[in-house]
């Protein structure tokens, strides 16, 4: 706390003397800055591994998806094409979730449209199970994308406002850790029950409705955002949410009733609008952040959607191509780890840099790979270098923007980056048509770079309040 004095001269007596009367007054930290002060409590771990099973669910279902294509190909006698439509339709209610989604959870709360998203893509998902056709899967798909787009961006944002300052980026890197855990359990469930049988597409799909009944659980486990209350001029709830997590930390804000306390008004504040992410003071970064999506986001996901048809295509069964995809995806905890250490030792824009310069040059190696052993070699390290920049990318991106555009500029960032999502699974039938893997592979370097550049014109945050 500090301390402010005011002296305050008065008369003293008819002979004119004075006398001198010193007060003092407390100056209340905020309860943003409470909470930097706090040290990893047992409540950081339970919103971290709370929030992170949703991620690790809806990973489960982007990489699912990949696993079914596959199935799908042999099954239904899809074409490229197709096979394409059906990755990228879930991306386009990707980039219109996420859009949405910041906004509402800047103007209702992080936690109810976290929860409600979960609900969205968890019932679409099961649906998407009992697919008649390929128009039915289409619909479902974009159902689940438009849940799933607006959960990711929410609940970094939510985290990383509760996150000490000074291990904030480590924080919202652990949390993003969980993406490789549901790639995970798509490549086992892709391998042990998609591989299975005819029907096995549909049993791994139905596994996706798991999330709907886990939305309860976040809906009613987690904590509100502190400064979202404070935004909306909930302060009692704000209050109770700090002292929720001081008392995890084996302490509370002392009480001193015979002092004067000042604490900065806080009130409603003015409703976001997309619009401010290009006023004066946020246009360099917005412009940066987004074209840093634009290029992650096309070539992870042009290169992970069709890694498992890539391989079936080049000679492998389906099960072998699986069972490669599981010990690729392994890769992706490492990295994770790795990016989780320097976010803090040397910040996040060299650290995402890094990542995605390591991330071009192991695209280049897997697209020149010409035997089973450089094949895994290759896609092991995409795998490191590449999760490991989506664990910087998303440290950095709540930090750059005001409590009250924060989700809004996030998901904004999250929605243009969709874009890219869609457009890469189509690119890659055309360019196998006129290439082979290192063209493909190439071009997705080439969006790696891109991205690594535009890096440099994020603010760098390490360790200050946000």
């Amino acid at each position: 706390m500090g301390r402010r004095d005011n002296t305050e001269t008065t008369g003293a007596g008819a002979g004119g003397d004075y006398a001198t009367m010193t007060t003092q007054v407390e100056v209340e930290p905020t309860r943003s800055q409470r909470l930097d002060r706090l040290p990893f409590t047992r409540e950081h771990g339970r919103l971290v591994v709370g929030s992170g099973l949703g991620w690790a669910l809806d990973a489960m279902d982007v990489g699912l998806i990949s696993f079914v294509m596959a199935s799908l190909a042999v099954q239904w006698r899809l074409g490229t094409t197709t096979l394409s439509w059906i990755a990228s339709i879930g991306f386009v209610g990707m980039a219109l979730g996420a859009s949405v989604g910041g906004l509402l959870a800047d103007r209702i709360g992080r936690r109810q449209v976290f929860a409600t998203t979960l609900l969205v893509y968890g019932l679409a998902t099961g649906a998407a199970a009992l697919s008649w056709s390929v128009g039915a899967l289409l619909v479902f798909r974009f159902l689940i994308g438009l849940g799933l787009g607006a959960e990711l961006p929410v609940a970094a944002t939510l985290v990383s406002e509760f996150a000490p300052a000074r291990i904030r980026g480590r924080v919202v890197v652990a949390l993003e850790a969980f993406w490789a855990v549901g790639w995970l359990l798509a490549a086992l469930i892709g391998y042990f029950v998609v591989s299975a049988s005819d029907d096995g597409w549909r049993w791994a799909l139905a596994v996706g409705a798991v999330p709907a009944l886990y939305s309860a659980y976040v809906r009613f486990g987690l904590p509100e955002s502190v400064r979202f209350l404070e935004q909306r001029g909930r302060e009692a709830e704000a209050e109770i949410a700090v002292r929720r997590f001081e008392s995890a930390a084996g302490f509370a804000p002392p009480e001193h009733p015979a002092r004067t306390r000042v604490r900065a008004a806080s009130g409603p504040a003015p409703e976001s609008r997309p619009g401010d992410l290009w006023r004066p003071g946020q246009r360099l970064r917005t412009g940066s952040l987004w074209l840093v999506w634009f290029g992650v986001n096309f070539s992870y996901y042009g290169a992970f959607i069709w890694l498992p048809s890539l391989l079936v295509a080049s000679g492998m069964t389906l099960a072998r191509s699986f069972g490669f995809t599981l010990v690729i995806t392994l890769a992706q905890l490492p990295g994770y780890a790795t990016s989780a250490v320097l976010v803090e030792l040397w910040g996040r824009r060299p650290t995402l840099s890094l990542f995605l310069i390591g991330s071009a040059g192991s695209a280049v190696a897997f697209g020149m790979a010409d035997s089973t052993a450089a094949t895994v070699a290759g896609g092991m390290a995409l795998s490191f270098f590449n999760l490991g920049a989506w664990g910087a990318l998303y440290a950095i991106t709540p930090e750059i923007y005001p409590t009250p555009l924060r989700a809004t500029g996030a998901g904004w960032a999250a929605g243009f980056g969709r874009i890219a999502s869609i457009l890469a699974p189509l690119s890659v039938p055309p360019l196998l048509k006129v290439g082979d893997n290192l063209l493909v592979f190439a071009v997705f370097a080439a969006f790696f770079l891109l991205a690594a550049a535009f890096t440099w014109g994020l603010p760098e945050r390490r360790g200050e309040p946000l």
